[in-house]
């Protein structure tokens, strides 16, 4: 190949196409639920949160730069004993104007509190059980706390999906599908697939290596399987995917292999574009979290923490800096969400704030950096004239290494979406932002000859622009300045 005429094309590609490089229409036409996040009512975000929430969201974003019509889906945990346990705690020890005051903090205090009474007095629990069969029954005043409940909870994870610059295009939770459950259970039952087993209602799969998966309790309670059961019909009808995934822990492979079987038995349309996108366990580096016992890392902690010590780089290395506070919020929360996308997902991950406020090396403040760098030279150089370029100044080992990286990213973003593995985007930029700083080290951008200096201003236009699509696919922004 020609480096020269190899330089210029790629250039001229990607500044014809900006934030566009390396997208595709290979989805056009189809469309992909993903099945992310899915937080706990009266429960806060924690740390054990980020990855599904991340990983869906950047998947997201991929599906989306590649032409799928795309269905974000928080699939809410709104449902079950936990919160008639809650309505017992609430009534017993707490009060509305302490939960709207405290916000969810004072819901998992309750909660937790429950827990250790109940160790002493057992009979809590069958208060727990009574109290969600109101909720279930549809009791006004059963219904009205967890109401209350749901309205503190969106409250306080909205300002974390704020921070996180997600949305979601659902909030269709377990509860949603209360009332559509029975239509999937009368399928389950003219397929002669429903059989009881000491009163409860399972499908056997002992002919897949799987044990029954049960759907009814012996005293009529439905199910996680049951619900997404419906959730699956549902999601079929209303929005027709080509491919339907669930960013869920590894913790629950067997749950997914027992629906997807189910669902084959049912004959149900989508049952083979269904698919558990699994990554690993957060835990803590003294053991396993445990919301029960109130050992957890709460997510905003964890972002205010980074965004602090952002901050206080931020005035010692360039205390003139318009909008600091607004860098801060975006090298800080970036650092936390690359964190989460670095590594392959189903690694289990040992959260260390050490290693997550450590903005040195791979990270996204280095990646940031590099936009940044790339900015302030384009800021400096003003316009590029590409009738008027030494395409020689481009082309040194340093130079075509960038250039390659360049043409490489679309491939590193399709492989990610056929993967269900954002960090080989994360990857890709960290290569080039290095790559590049290489090249800018060893060749100065603003020198006096014209020729040059444009070809070497074009290369870092089209790589600010590179790295600010990959850090835009990650959910992570590029501030102009650091």
């Amino acid at each position: 190949l020609r480096r020269g005429g190899l330089a210029r094309d790629i250039v001229e590609a990607v500044l014809a196409h900006p934030g566009r490089w390396g997208s595709s229409e290979i989805g056009k036409g189809k469309t992909v639920c993903l099945d992310y996040s899915s937080i706990n009512i009266a429960k806060r975000f924690h740390i054990g949160h980020l990855s599904t929430t991340m990983i869906g969201n950047s998947l997201k974003r991929i599906y989306d730069f590649n032409g799928y019509t795309t269905v974000g889906i928080n699939h809410l945990g709104d449902w079950g004993t936990q919160f008639g346990k809650m309505i017992c705690a609430y009534k017993k020890w707490g009060n509305r104007e302490e939960v709207e005051k405290g916000g969810v903090q004072a819901m998992v205090d309750l909660y937790v509190r429950f827990h250790h009474e109940a160790e002493q007095h057992p009979e809590l629990e069958d208060e727990g059980r009574a109290w969600f069969k109101k909720i279930e029954d549809g009791d006004k005043e059963a219904t009205a706390y967890f109401d209350v409940f749901k309205k503190v909870t969106m409250t306080a994870v909205g300002k974390i999906y704020d921070r996180l610059k997600i949305k979601f295009d659902s909030y269709a939770g377990e509860s949603f599908y209360n009332d559509k459950m029975e239509a999937c259970l009368d399928i389950l039952r003219e397929k002669h697939l429903l059989v009881e087993s000491d009163g409860a209602q399972v499908v056997n799969l002992d002919a897949y290596d799987m044990p029954p998966c049960l759907l009814v309790k012996a005293d009529g309670a439905t199910l996680y399987a049951t619900r997404d059961i419906a959730a699956a019909y549902y999601r079929k009808k209303t929005y027709d995917f080509y491919k339907c995934l669930y960013v869920v822990a590894y913790q629950q492979n067997l749950h997914f292999k027992q629906l997807f079987q189910v669902l084959k038995l049912m004959d149900f349309a989508g049952a083979d574009d269904m698919e558990h996108v699994a990554y690993g366990m957060v835990s803590m580096e003294d053991g396993s979290m445990s919301t029960r016992s109130g050992r957890v890392i709460w997510l905003q902690e964890v972002l205010d923490k980074a965004v602090e010590k952002a901050r206080k780089i931020i005035e010692e290395k360039n205390p003139d800096a318009p909008n600091k506070d607004e860098i801060a919020e975006s090298v800080g929360v970036g650092a936390v969400v690359f964190s989460s996308l670095w590594n392959n997902r189903i690694k289990d991950i040992v959260f260390s704030y050490d290693k997550v406020l450590n903005f040195d090396g791979e990270t996204a403040p280095y990646v940031q950096y590099t936009y940044a760098r790339c900015a302030s030279a384009l800021r400096k150089g003003g316009d590029v004239d590409m009738s008027n370029v030494d395409l020689g100044a481009i082309t040194s080992d340093e130079g075509y290494d960038v250039i390659k990286s360049v043409i490489t990213f679309g491939d590193s973003v399709r492989l990610a979406a056929k993967l269900r593995e954002p960090c080989y985007v994360t990857r890709h930029i960290v290569d080039l932002a290095e790559k590049f700083n290489r090249f800018y080290i060893d060749h100065r951008i603003l020198v006096d000859d014209a020729p040059t200096r444009n070809a070497r201003l074009a290369l870092t236009k089209a790589v600010g622009n590179v790295i600010k699509c990959g850090l835009g696919l990650l959910g992570i922004s590029a501030p102009e300045e650091m």
